[in-house]
């Protein structure tokens, strides 16, 4: 079938209420949840914490420089939370460039397949969508700069740079490491940040299957370390605001919530099958960046960040933006593990991923919480225009449908009931900010509200679940608690993949 032509596959009853194809805004949503983290650090003394301690005792018996001590306004070096950022293309760049704002983080070495590129996402679009350079040596040259700033001599050459992440875990005795790499790679870095006991920002998706992101759950909590899912909208006020208005019964018990996520920004990909080989750029580590994933050869429309597009690297809109917008759904509406799945979408050859997907999740009742039903659309798929919503008013953020009401994420509709209503009364801490969130954990605060072990494994589960009912093509009956399809056997296979020899979690 020709690029671009939309026919649905799978079971129909998904996708029997959308309206059109075409585009519509998204604004990713936000969440909440602030947790306490464990007052004690379970990790191992390592030689890094022995030093640590030697050099506070010999503090004692000499006089130290202001700037080995801070000095006013400054953070001791031997204070800092040493960081590691693993995957440093386009939003891998975004997250160093965060954490370099923090006087408490030292950012000590950085990880990437590809020494140098163009080619990457931007966010400043100003360029085009694909016009950042990146890698390993341009986020060392960064991290340099950025600390030279501080120096007298107007120098630093302090950040090292690697290839390979098991060889920067295995030589830097860092606290934390940021994982930024392609969907398919999250688990095996991430897995073997958290077996070293070091703190974890991820992005999201968390994982690539299932069966991952509740591995990485487990070992989070069995670490006890602090961790955090880059879904930066739930630190946001608007995401505690949407809790407040649906715990304050602003609409009434929710029975619906309607996730439209508009086209997607990425290209799509342009061929029916599989691109032919192109010799690898000079500087990719092409192995290293296949990883787990079945060995191919390469072509540009894999890498540097076309990826998502295709089955055996990315997770497509679910994955993408799953996390962000779903996060403040499971968080208002108290969610666990949904009791089904039914997903269905446009022409899927195979090996490039659907250009739109629409389908649902059914949660059963909590407590007093009655059943809910979760509908997602993406790639320009829409949920039909309920009565009663201004004309002209965009549907492209959540709509939540309760027994007294509508909302579009944290306002009600029409504007008229949102006036009527005014605001809720304010019940949960606001947040400091999400990078915040994660440095305040990592230094024995409060454990993130996008933590691996209370919100974000599950969510990203969930997510995951839903490509595995797109690919199983019909409506699945799930046992979360037990991680089991129990109405297809055949389905259990997608809740994870076998990995490439010499890889493992």
């Amino acid at each position: 079938m020709a690029h671009g032509t939309h026919e649905t596959r799978g079971r129909q009853a998904s996708v029997s209420s959308v309206c059109s194809v075409d585009q519509i805004s998204e604004t990713p949503a936000p969440d909440l949840k602030v947790c306490r983290m464990p007052t004690s650090n379970t990790a191992s003394t390592s030689r890094r914490h022995f030093l640590q301690g030697a050099a506070a005792t010999a503090a004692a018996f000499a006089i130290v420089p202001s700037r080995v001590r801070g000095g006013a306004g400054r953070v001791a070096p031997n204070s800092k939370t040493t960081l590691a950022a693993i995957g440093v293309g386009g939003q891998g760049l975004q997250n160093v460039q965060a954490f370099l704002q923090f006087p408490e983080v030292q950012v000590v070495a950085v990880c990437d397949v590809n020494r140098e590129g163009s080619g990457y996402i931007s966010w400043n679009w100003d360029k085009g969508k694909a016009g950042n350079t990146a890698g390993r040596e341009p986020a060392r040259r960064l991290v340099d700069e950025h600390y030279a700033k501080g120096e007298r001599s107007g120098t630093y050459r302090g950040c090292r740079a690697y290839a390979d992440y098991r060889e920067l875990l295995a030589k830097e005795d860092v606290d934390a490491v940021m994982v930024a790499t392609p969907d398919h790679t999250h688990a095996v870095i991430a897995m073997a940040a958290l077996k070293q006991r070091k703190h974890l920002y991820c992005e999201k998706p968390l994982a690539y299957t299932v069966r991952e992101c509740r591995l990485l759950a487990e070992e989070a909590r069995r670490a006890g370390v602090a961790t955090q899912l880059g879904n930066q909208g739930q630190a946001t006020v608007e995401a505690r605001l949407t809790c407040e208005m649906i715990w304050g019964g602003a609409i009434g018990a929710v029975r619906e919530v309607h996730v439209p996520i508009g086209a997607r920004f990425w290209k799509h990909a342009m061929f029916d099958g599989r691109p032919p080989a192109e010799p690898v750029p000079d500087g990719l580590e092409w192995d290293l960046w296949l990883g787990p994933a079945p060995a191919r050869p390469y072509h540009p429309a894999y890498a540097p960040w076309h990826w998502r597009n295709w089955w055996d690297f990315g997770t497509g809109q679910l994955g993408d933006l799953g996390c962000h917008r779903m996060s403040s759904i499971f968080k208002a509406l108290k969610l666990g593990h949904p009791s089904s799945a039914e997903f269905s979408s446009t022409y899927d050859n195979g090996d490039a991923y659907p250009h739109g997907v629409v389908g649902r999740w059914e949660f059963p009742a909590r407590g007093e919480l009655p059943p809910v039903t979760i509908h997602w659309y993406d790639g320009g798929l829409k949920p039909p225009r309920p009565p009663g919503i201004e004309a002209g008013r965009s549907l492209g953020q959540n709509l939540f449908i309760g027994d007294r009401g509508m909302m579009l994420d944290y306002r009600l509709v029409p504007e008229t009931k949102m006036k009527e209503f005014g605001r809720p009364k304010e019940v949960l801490p606001r947040s400091p900010g999400h990078y915040h969130e994660f440095v305040n954990a990592c230094r024995g605060g409060a454990a993130p509200g996008a933590n691996l072990v209370d919100h974000a494994g599950l969510l990203s589960e969930v997510c995951a679940l839903g490509n595995v009912a797109l690919r199983a093509g019909k409506k699945l009956a799930w046992d979360g608690p037990n991680l089991k399809v129990t109405n297809d056997a055949a389905a259990n296979r997608l809740l994870h993949r076998d990995y490439r020899p010499g890889w493992t979690l």
